[in-house]
């Protein structure tokens, strides 16, 4: 891991890193979107033909008919799997799912003017796919993640796609009860998805995370299908002034082995304390050569001339995970996908088990979004509706701004109802004068 000091000679080096890290993001994609346009282009005109060609190259498919998981195939997984493990898959499902529950919003009516009843209605997306990785590791947390909060929001169709899938994830797709699941990954899956073809229905958003293909993939199709985010390399910063050295480096190293590209960060005042990080960190990752090479590239250690500077470079960094020293910490974060507070809150607890979603913001998107979450899944419609009398009180201002911007017909539109207002008014006096 490298150290930069943010004072003294290493001042100017520390300022050019730290725009680098802001600056993070999409640019890797430039690379692969030749590549990918096609693959898009082909599966988009060509439908089944070209994504079978596609899933026998990429995914090992030489039979069309491979192509669909069946329910019984993902029973056969569950009944495989030790009781153990679907225990914990259970009482994970239980965290995701009641910390969806919690943040579904509600639909609601109020009347702040007599007569106007103004509010939203919360209403699902009617189909999404899930893209859940299969490469490096099996991440049947990723199913849960991205399904679960689905469900909660009451999706009725979701169609999972995984190439290869591991016994594990189809062992989740079942506990879930997922219906439609295909052994597909790569920039045909995603295009598969967001386009349609015989086999395969279009979605109305896909989320899940994946490699550098799948993402170019979502950013191509982005106009055609919603998506959640770009996601890119997971990203760690851990923020302490008093954390232990072999429990923040345990947490570095952990982030660091999803791969190569990760990038891995400890911000401290503390010049002892990183120190002590930098060695455990290189001693711990010595038989983990993913997260070896992870920090090698990308392990920072920036020592912080003060408390105030090490939280604003923080935020300027707006990282995908971040772990502080105290609650009382969450009173200056104002950029990160997912905080931990305190020794006791690994950073792995969240990608599997605490509840809230492990599919997160990175490459600084942190700064404008937060993670993947049931609201993903459903559609605000906002409603309005007036009586006579919350016309006659706000028509006239609202017409009133329409003659400010010009626009005519909707000045009309509104004038047209105030006169049958007045009309009807002046009609209703003459009746009681009468």
């Amino acid at each position: 891991m490298k150290v930069l000091r943010t004072t003294g000679r290493g001042a100017a080096r520390a300022q050019e890193t730290l725009a680098a890290l802001e600056r993070r993001g999409g640019t890797a994609l430039d690379a692969v979107l030749p590549a990918v346009r096609k693959i898009v282009a082909d599966v988009r005109r060509g439908g089944d033909r070209a994504l079978q060609r596609y899933a026998a190259k990429f995914d090992g498919l030489a039979d069309a008919s491979a192509l669909r998981v069946t329910k019984e195939e993902m029973a056969a997984a569950w009944e495989a799997t030790s009781a153990e493990l679907q225990q914990a898959l259970v009482t994970a499902a239980q965290q995701i799912r009641g910390f969806a529950v919690e943040q579904l919003p509600a639909s609601w009516v109020a009347e702040d003017v007599p007569g106007l009843m103004t509010g939203q209605l919360v209403r699902p997306l009617g189909a999404v796919g899930c893209y859940v990785p299969s490469g490096r590791h099996p991440l049947p947390s990723t199913l849960l993640m991205t399904a679960i909060p689905a469900q909660v929001a009451g999706v009725e169709r979701i169609a999972v796609v995984s190439p290869k899938p591991a016994r594990e994830t189809l062992a989740a797709a079942h506990l879930l009860g997922i219906t439609e699941f295909y052994r597909l990954g790569g920039a045909h899956a995603i295009a598969a998805l967001a386009h349609g073809t015989a086999t395969i229905m279009r979605v109305d958003k896909i989320v899940g995370p994946g490699n550098l293909y799948v993402t170019a993939a979502k950013r191509l199709v982005a106009f055609d299908c919603a998506i959640d985010m770009l996601a890119g390399p997971t990203e760690i910063v851990v923020t302490s002034e008093r954390g232990r050295a072999e429990e923040i480096a345990a947490d570095l190293v952990a982030q660091a082995e999803h791969d190569p590209e990760a990038l891995a960060i400890f911000i401290t005042t503390n010049a002892e304390l990183a120190k002590a990080v930098v060695a455990e960190a290189k001693r711990q990752c010595a038989t983990n050569p993913v997260a070896r090479v992870s920090l090698a590239r990308n392990g920072l250690v920036i020592v912080a001339a003060s408390l105030d500077e090490a939280r604003e470079l923080t935020n300027r960094i707006a990282p995908e995970h971040l772990t502080v020293d105290d609650a009382s910490d969450l009173d200056w974060v104002r950029s990160a996908g997912s905080v931990f507070i305190g020794r006791w809150s690994p950073q792995p607890m969240g990608d599997y088990i605490s509840g809230p979603n492990h599919t997160l913001p990175t490459g600084g998107t942190a700064r404008v979004r937060g993670g993947l979450s049931v609201n993903d899944f459903v559609k605000l419609i906002t409603v309005q509706k007036y009586d006579r009398q919350a016309l006659g009180v706000l028509g006239p201002k609202a017409a009133l701004l329409a003659d400010a911007e010009g626009l005519t017909g909707h000045a009309a539109a509104i004038r047209a109802r105030l006169g049958s207002t007045a009309k009807t008014k002046s009609a209703a006096n003459a009746r009681r004068a009468g």
